[in-house]
């Protein structure tokens, strides 16, 4: 069995301030339809951090404050960071639509106000996705794990992809 998410290796810390809207993570100018599905992810967070996706990693992680991803709908702003390797995202708080986007593309939304408030953008920073183990500035962080459900589901990529290739979720009798 292979996994989509490789435990403990070390990443750097995005960090980012409350309120984040998704045209702040992919302005609409940028959407797939205007500028191609191929390259749309090019433009994460274009306009407040204009490196992000020039200079992003896969497994880089993304830390912010409140209300992660208000504003409209637009699936393809966590889409985007999706595509980028973005796998987890540690916030004070997510816009709910926002949050159910994150999932359903396989990309786990950890909460914790004591991780946002500690890290420092650029910070080196190591974590397990499947037990919520975040190690970061010396210290240790045990941020509530996915459910087993979601584990399942990420085995394949996300959600989605396990609906695809199952024809129901992960759990589901």
């Amino acid at each position: 069995m292979t996994t989509h998410h490789a435990p403990r290796t070390t990443h750097r810390v995005w960090k980012f301030p409350d309120n984040v809207n998704t045209d702040d993570i992919l302005p609409g100018k940028y959407a797939p339809f205007m500028v191609g599905e191929d390259v749309f992810q090019n433009y994460a967070f274009a306009h407040l951090r204009p490196e992000f996706a020039r200079d992003f990693r896969p497994g880089d992680l993304i830390v912010a404050g409140r209300n992660l991803g208000l504003g409209s709908s637009r699936e393809y702003a966590p889409e985007a960071l999706y595509k980028l390797g973005v796998r987890a995202i540690v916030a004070r708080s997510y816009a709910r639509i926002f949050y159910r986007n994150l999932i359903n593309l396989g990309i786990v939304p950890f909460v914790s106000e004591e991780v946002v408030e500690k890290a420092k953008d650029g910070d080196e920073v190591s974590y397990d996705v499947s037990t919520g183990v975040i190690e970061l500035g010396g210290r240790t962080y045990r941020l509530q794990p996915p459910p087993a459900f979601l584990l399942a589901a990420l085995e394949e990529g996300s959600l989605l992809a396990y609906f695809k290739k199952h024809g129901d979720f992960p759990g589901v009798e």
